[in-house]
């Protein structure tokens, strides 16, 4: 059975329990042709614009 060699210290197992290693939520930016929520630097899922271009056909 596996046995700890030695004390873990408080510090270092609040470290690796804390938030920071968390992925965090996307940013996200308004696009500029239909005023929806995206991705940034994204193809716009509403319009399919990137760019001021049509990349992708929109869905309607």
């Amino acid at each position: 059975m596996a046995v700890p060699k030695s004390k873990v210290s408080k510090q270092r197992r609040d470290k690796r329990r804390s938030s920071v290693w968390k992925l965090t939520a996307p940013n996200l930016s308004k696009c500029p042709e239909c005023g929806e929520l995206r991705v940034s630097h994204r193809v716009c899922p509403k319009c399919g614009k990137y760019n001021k271009r049509e990349v992708v056909a929109a869905a309607e």
